[in-house]
C-alpha cells in the first residue's frame, strides 16, 4: 500500500525550533565560560590537552552559533548546508591546531604541569555535556535537522574529550606522566577529524523525520531510525 509520511505537526515543529534555540543558547553560554577557564588554566600549566579542550569549547560556540543563525530564519532548512559546512570547518581547524601543538610537546617543546582548575572543569563538563547533547539530538532528529544533530554530536564530543582530558591531567598530576597530556590532545584531534568529516558529508543518522509506515506492515522508511536502531544508541 502507499506509504504515509509521518512527521511533526506545524505546532510541534514550532515547539521543537524554540527548544533547539534554547538549548543552543545554553550550550553557547556554558562553552564560553568553559573556553575561558580551560585556555587560561592550560596556559598557566602549559597543558596542550587543556588548551585544546578550551579551543574545542570555542569550536562548540562557533558550531552552536551556526545553528542559532540557521534557526533564526523562517525557512531553517535553506541554511542547513551552510551551517553544516561551518561546523565541519570548525572541527578541522581544531584538529589541525591541537595535533601540531601536541606533536611539538612530544618532541620536547614543553611539559605540562598540574592543574586543579582543569581537573574540576573536566569533571564538571563530563556531567553537563551529555544532558545538553541528548536533549538537542532528540529535538533535532524529531524536527529533521541535520545541523542540529551535528551540533549535538559536537556537544557529545565534549563529553568524550572531558573524559580523555580528565584521564590525561590525572595521570600527569598523580604519576608525573607528562606524555599523557599531549597523547590526550592527539585523541581530541583524531575525534575532531572524524566528526568534521561526518558534518561535511551531512551524515546525521535519524536527522530527517521521513518515517514512512505502511498501514499493513508498520515498517519504517528509514532503517536508521527504526525503534530497534534507536534503542541501541
Amino acid at each position: 500500500m502507499t506509504a504515509i509520511p509521518l512527521g511533526p505537526t506545524p505546532a510541534r515543529r514550532n515547539t521543537l525550533r524554540r527548544r533547539i534555540r534554547l538549548l543552543v543558547a545554553a550550550t553557547i553560554t556554558y562553552n564560553v565560560i568553559e573556553a575561558v577557564v580551560a585556555i587560561t588554566a592550560g596556559t598557566l600549566a602549559s597543558s596542550v590537552a587543556l588548551i585544546g579542550f578550551g579551543l574545542d569549547s570555542v569550536v562548540e560556540v562557533a558550531s552552536a552559533t551556526a545553528v542559532a543563525w540557521q534557526f533564526s530564519a523562517a525557512d531553517h532548512q535553506a541554511r542547513e548546508k551552510t551551517a553544516l559546512r561551518i561546523i565541519a570547518i570548525s572541527f578541522f581547524g581544531l584538529a589541525a591546531y591541537v595535533a601540531v601543538d601536541a606533536v611539538r610537546t612530544l618532541l620536547g617543546a614543553g611539559e605540562a604541569g598540574h592543574s586543579t582548575p582543569g581537573l574540576v572543569l573536566a569533571a564538571l563538563s563530563l556531567v553537563i555535556m551529555p544532558v545538553l547533547s541528548y536533549a538537542q539530538r532528540r529535538a533535532g532528529r524529531e524536527l529533521g535537522s541535520a545541523s542540529a544533530v551535528a551540533d549535538s554530536k559536537q556537544t557529545l564530543l565534549c563529553t568524550y574529550l572531558s573524559a580523555v582530558l580528565l584521564a590525561g591531567l590525572a595521570l600527569n598530576s598523580a604519576l608525573g606522566w607528562s606524555w599523557a597530556d599531549p597523547i590526550a590532545a592527539l585523541v581530541i584531534a583524531a575525534v575532531a577529524v572524524k566528526e568534521g568529516r561526518e558534518a561535511w558529508r551531512g551524515n546525521a543518522c535519524c536527522a530527517v523525520p521521513a518515517r514512512t509506515t505502511s498501514p499493513s506492515s508498520g515498517e519504517y522508511g528509514d532503517p536508521c531510525c527504526s525503534p530497534a536502531r534507536e534503542d541501541t544508541r
